[in-house]
């Protein structure tokens, strides 16, 4: 460990951190902040996702929350694919907009991307609407008038959550979290639980509980709405430049097919558990899922923070410091997220049977997703780097790749092993998308990835943390005592070598800006 290096207070010295100008300093410090928010977002997403889950499978079982969170799965399929891809290029756009002009082309921006996504997602609200078949086949275990109603219900709240999710990814261009975090992590997760809760215990029903989910969306593109009118505000702009429809539809288009990869990868194995199993698989599936996500919160938190960042900073020519950023960042979301898959993967029957009955069957499907996610981590966000390098298409031909690795395992593997065939397919598919991404990272775009301070975060983050969680597994077996003990062990262990080495690491580099900011604020 004494490889690490000295420890300190405060951010890294001078000479142990590379001149990537104010530019690149700020971009760090926007990161950190933005990533903590995000995280905290993130956390409470996770934690009322979870007592969805939670009251969801207690309330309607197994067979009944499969049947909701198969229709959850289709429709954030759906609304992910009539995006467009207008999100993520709403990112990269508006935030190189602000780099050139200050904001003077964002209202071309916005009457690009939104009108075809509302055109979109209303023809496939209307396919869904007049299509019974369709709910036959998705929903095989109830009867063909409920499963048509629940068909119905969410085609109907399909066109205003596709264009809310347009409306955040302009707002995140212009390098805040805030409305994102506030709308999709915190405001839906916590009223579809205030709104599933009374449900469940008076009147407990698949239709009801579904409608309790879609809900909050109406607030959401409000609140969506009103913050991305406050940030157009308050950048008016210096000019207005030519129309970018033609550069931006070439980005997005790649992108739009991509994103339909990305969020089907997360749900096609709840839609195949219904369809080649049982309900019932794919409520235990659908839990894992849930904790899955938890591992992946700070990824996801400094995801939303840097893709900006980035962005800016290669459109304003400063590649040293969109490099180090990234290794910076990269560095954080490894630390912090191993520890997390690492215990999982010790106890995993023991946390899935916080669910309920009847869901200690996935502990197998757990490992080996946690397994796979340990790469996932480790690559950090080099998915994101190649698109705001503005390489769309390399992330969709590595997306679609893996998709088919994940469904062409996942049709021969469902019907033979269900959830744990399930999960194989899965994380075949997180293991092909993740080291494809961090090659072309790595040898086509020329950001690196693995440096010292990333081999001392695998060092603390799995070899410090491994063998207290193992050595309470080999004695107590996957118990509440044994995870119990282990996670205590873990967290004591991991919280003293970061504090040793904590400059090395990049720690103080992340907490030095909360400080700063938290000081900003209280003047």
């Amino acid at each position: 460990m004494t490889a690490l290096g000295p420890a300190g207070s405060g951010a890294a010295p001078a000479e142990q951190r590379p001149d990537t100008g104010a530019a690149g300093r700020r971009g760090v410090a926007t990161t950190a902040r933005g990533g903590a928010f995000g995280l905290a977002g993130s956390a409470a997403n996770a934690l009322f996702g979870f007592a969805l889950v939670a009251v969801v499978t207690h309330g309607l079982g197994a067979r009944g929350a499969g049947a909701v969170f198969t229709g959850v799965a289709a429709f954030t399929i759906l609304s992910n694919a009539f995006k467009l891809g207008a999100d993520t290029a709403l990112v990269r756009f508006v935030s190189r907009d602000l780099e050139v002009t200050g904001g003077g082309g964002v209202p071309g921006l916005l009457r690009t991307s939104v009108v075809p996504t509302l055109v979109a997602s209303a023809a496939g609200a209307v396919v869904m609407f007049f299509s019974p078949g369709l709910a036959g086949w998705l929903l095989p275990d109830l009867d063909p008038g409920r499963a048509t109603v629940i068909l119905r219900l969410f085609a109907v709240f399909l066109p205003v959550t596709t264009v809310s999710l347009v409306l955040l990814g302009a707002t995140r261009g212009f390098g805040s979290v805030v409305p994102f975090v506030g709308v999709e992590q915190i405001g839906k997760p916590v009223l579809r639980v205030l709104l599933a809760l009374p449900l469940v215990l008076l009147a407990p029903s698949v239709v009801g509980v579904s409608a309790a989910w879609l809900a909050p969306g109406l607030l959401g593109a409000v609140a969506a709405g009103l913050s991305l009118r406050r940030s157009c505000r308050a950048h008016p702009g210096s000019s207005r430049p030519p129309s970018q429809a033609r550069e931006f539809w070439a980005f997005a288009a790649p992108r739009a097919a991509s994103s339909v990869f990305d969020i089907a990868a997360v749900w096609i194995g709840v839609i195949l558990l219904s369809v080649l199993g049982t309900s019932a698989q794919a409520g235990v599936y659908t839990a894992i899922g849930r904790l899955v996500t938890a591992g992946t919160l700070l990824q996801l938190a400094i995801r939303l923070a840097v893709a900006p960042q980035i962005s800016r900073l290669l459109a304003g020519g400063d590649e040293p410091a969109a490099h180090h950023l990234h290794r910076v960042s990269t560095r954080w979301i490894a630390l912090f997220s191993w520890p997390v898959f690492v215990v999982l993967a010790c106890f995993p029957g023991t946390v899935l049977s916080l669910f309920g009955p009847g869901f200690g069957g996935g502990a197998a499907g757990l490992l080996v997703l946690c397994a796979a996610c340990l790469i996932n981590v480790g690559a950090g966000n080099a998915q994101t780097v190649i698109l705001m390098a503005g390489r769309s298409v390399w992330n969709l031909w590595v997306a679609g790749a893996a998709f088919l690795v994940q469904l062409g395992t996942g049709v021969w593997l469902v019907p033979r092993y269900g959830v744990l065939g399930a999960a194989v397919s899965w994380g075949l598919a997180i293991v092909v998308d993740n080291v494809a991404s961090a090659l072309l990272v790595r040898y086509r775009l020329g950001f690196r990835t693995v440096d010292r301070g990333y081999l001392g975060a695998a060092l603390v983050g799995v070899g410090v943390v491994a063998p207290p969680a193992f050595a309470m597994r080999t004695f107590f077996g996957d118990s509440s005592l044994g995870a119990s003990l282990g996670i205590v062990l873990a967290i004591g262990a991991f919280c003293a070598s970061v504090w040793r080495y904590r400059l090395p690491l990049g720690v103080g580099e992340f907490f030095g800006a909360l400080r700063k900011r938290s000081s900003e604020n209280s003047r």
